[in-house]
């Protein structure tokens, strides 16, 4: 259903309309008055039970005694009445509400109870709601002002969507004085319906909107946000703030691959997935905004620097080329044109320094020189007040220049007592002004990261050849057994049917066994603990390499069962598994965190027994593309051994990119598959493969349905 209704209604009805002007019932009324929806041909209808009128407007006691349909209700009242206010206007056939209204699930228990009840009252009448606990909903063409803010924004590109009321009205009083224009703006509050994936869906066909914002603290249907937001962000930038991501909001997780992972691994790898653009603070977001909302898209990577300061020009270089721009480089006639004008003293190379006595003419020229110059993309003019400065007649060259170019111009105007009106004339006519070079080089650093993730293809989902049976059979026997483990041996039985080379391995339950066969399987052979509850051998010295013969195989498995009885006595021991020795190569981990919002959260970082320590990892959520695979590796801080170091070869990329390809099948054909780790697996030179030699995972305790 769409929510046309909640931004362009013809008639609004505000029950719990006041007289008062402390109550909110009264501010959302006159917001909605004065900010210019009551015309000829929309109404608005305060429902207030003892009241004649308000505001000029007459009042009803119910939205049952309004003669004509309610496109649109807001409910302010207290809580306990909020329910029965909703069925009223689900009788009234009112297809959409908003509850200002507090007391609900963020009150606690009996909050979470009545927000039940009020969401099943809207679908039973199929009532859209925003909200309870929430801000209001603000749509600048109408115009309406569904809110109790202090005033309405200036129009604008940008729409807005934020979980905090709070902040949205910080948001809102930033706009009032002129930082932003906005198209749209909703505080989603508990979000009990209308969540953020619904606004992406609705705004990524308005035209009233170029950018779309968010401030999240949580998606409780990840993938969903992740299907919806990719499609959207091909359209216009999603640029989105999350709160809440530090370590401390992290679950319990026993294996490697959970201690790497987190709250804020899935949501980056959600938005790099998604195609969202990541802000890390509100002052990104909404130096983000002005460049996405106000500037021309970017075509490439190459930035030219206009400064009259060469100090700040400096800066500005050091800042584009750490955020992953280039320092364009000038045609040569247009800067043998820029040398003849300028002083002596001047560079005309890039960054263009124009000195501290530049007044707007020079300026101009440089501008109008670089503009014409096919080798540029983007342009940051940093101006810093000094005696020749006139910074008005400068900002409106910039103006000037902006209007004209195809290409994202920034103005920078450093300092604060000297600038003058030069802030208001840029601000007047949408040009982004920024205070430091920095933040400058960030927005185009967004800008660029937008033009790339566009330019990558739709992802694909490679089909892989597995026996997703074999699997099911290997389950139903562990939960059998009353266990959510799986160890190396019983892991095998996985890796096989998923298509993972795995080295020849036998279970031993004596020392005799196992000298048997380490003949048959042949010198050098491995050992290894085997028992479900013990999941980390080397932690307990439950693993021996290099054995060559039967008296080491002998002694090196009665200590490997001494050591695991003394140092774990309830563990269950099967006695050791019994492996061919293979030939080194760099060891890998791959591995699976579900995340409670996004799923499957698939690991890939450098392997064996410093995995925790270096904490150099690459994460995607399952599913995902070949291209994702192939970029985790690229992402890898180390990346350069995969490349071959030192005269070491390159090793098999491909076989990387496949392992993790089903690995991420894997956990997305079982759901109930909670955490895995494949440490390590082996890859060797390119084009001889890989081979998987320990798998653990630890099952949901609960089954899970087949997707």
């Amino acid at each position: 259903m769409s929510l046309s209704q909640f931004f362009a209604p013809r008639t609004v009805a505000v029950v719990g309309a006041s007289t008062n002007p402390t109550k909110l019932g009264y501010a959302v009324l006159n917001n909605l008055l004065r900010g210019g929806f009551l015309k000829e041909d929309r109404r608005v209808y305060p429902i207030n039970p003892t009241a004649e009128s308000i505001l000029g407007l007459p009042c009803f006691k119910s939205v049952l005694e309004v003669p004509d349909p309610i496109d649109l209700a807001v409910i302010v009242i207290p809580y306990p009445a909020v329910p029965d206010a909703l069925r009223e206007c689900g009788e009234q056939a009112i297809p959409a509400a908003i509850v200002i209204s507090a007391g609900f699930r963020e009150a606690g228990w009996e909050g979470a109870e009545r927000e039940r009840e009020l969401l099943e009252v809207a679908r039973q009448y199929s009532i859209r709601l925003i909200g309870p606990n929430c801000f209001g909903v603000i749509d600048t063409i109408t115009p309406l002002n569904a809110t109790f803010s202090a005033g309405m924004p200036p129009t604008g590109p940008m729409a807005f969507m934020s979980q905090s009321g709070a902040l949205g009205a910080a948001i809102l009083d930033w706009a009032m004085a002129g930082r932003l224009g906005l198209s749209k703006f909703v505080s989603l509050g508990n979000k009990a319906d209308v969540s953020e994936t619904d606004l992406l869906q609705e705004w990524a066909a308005d035209p009233a909107s170029r950018v779309i914002l968010a401030y999240i603290e949580g998606l409780p249907d990840g993938q969903q946000f992740i299907r919806v937001a990719r499609e959207v962000s091909r359209l216009k930038p999603v640029v989105a703030i999350k709160s809440g991501i530090t370590q401390s909001g992290a679950r319990a997780v026993t294996s490697h691959t959970g201690s790497l992972a987190g709250s804020e691994q899935a949501y980056q790898a959600a938005f790099r997935q998604a195609g969202v653009i990541r802000a890390d603070t509100l002052e990104e977001l909404l130096d983000f905004a002005l460049a996405f909302g106000y500037l021309p898209p970017l075509r490439g990577d190459r930035v030219a620097i206009v400064t009259n300061a060469g100090g700040p020009g400096i800066l500005a270089t050091d800042a584009v080329e750490r955020d992953g721009l280039r320092l364009a480089r000038f045609e040569p006639e247009r800067q043998h044109l820029l040398e003849q004008f300028l002083p002596g003293a001047a560079s005309a190379a890039n960054p263009v320094d124009l000195l501290g006595d530049a007044r707007a003419d020079r300026f101009d020229f440089a501008l109008q020189q670089i503009l014409a110059d096919p080798q540029v993309d983007a342009i940051i003019v940093l101006v810093t007040p000094q005696a020749m400065t006139d910074m008005e007649q400068t900002a409106q060259v910039i103006v000037q220049a902006a209007a004209r170019a195809s290409i994202p111009v920034l103005a920078c105007l450093m300092g604060q007592a000297s600038l003058g009106r030069g802030p208001d004339i840029l601000q007047q006519h949408n040009v982004p002004r920024f205070p430091f070079p920095e933040r400058a080089a960030r927005a185009l650093y967004a800008m660029n990261q937008y033009r790339l993730l566009r330019s990558e293809p739709i992802p694909q989902f490679t089909s892989l050849e597995v026996d997703r049976e074999r699997v099911s059979d290997a389950i139903r026997t562990v939960r059998a057994a009353g266990r959510v483990s799986i160890g190396d041996f019983e892991a095998r039985e996985i890796l096989l049917a998923y298509g993972f080379d795995v080295p020849t391995t036998e279970l031993a339950g004596t020392a005799e066994q196992a000298v048997e066969i380490a003949a048959r399987l042949g010198y050098p052979v491995v050992l290894k603990v085997a028992s479900p509850e013990i999941l980390h051998k080397t932690d307990v010295g439950g693993v021996r390499v290099g054995l060559e013969g039967p008296s080491e195989v002998r002694d090196a498995f009665d200590l490997i069962t001494y050591r695991a009885q003394r140092f774990l006595p309830e563990a269950r021991l099967w006695g050791c598994t019994v492996q061919k020795m293979i030939a080194p190569g760099l060891e890998m981990l791959l591995g699976m965190n579900r995340d409670p919002q996004f799923g499957p959260l698939v690991t890939c970082a450098l392997g064996g027994v410093f995995v925790e320590t270096l904490k150099d990892a690459a994460f995607r959520l399952a599913p995902f593309s070949r291209q994702d695979a192939e970029a985790m590796l690229t992402e890898l801080k180390a990346a350069a051994l995969l490349s071959g170091v030192r005269g070491r070869r390159p090793v098999d990329r491909e076989a990387l990119v496949e392992a993790l390809l089903r690995v991420g099948r894997l956990v997305v054909d079982f759901p109930e598959i909670e955490e895995l780790d494949i440490n390590p697996f082996v890859v060797y030179e390119q084009g001889q493969g890989g081979v998987a030699l320990d798998m653990r995972l630890i099952l949901s305790s609960q089954v899970e349905p087949r997707r």
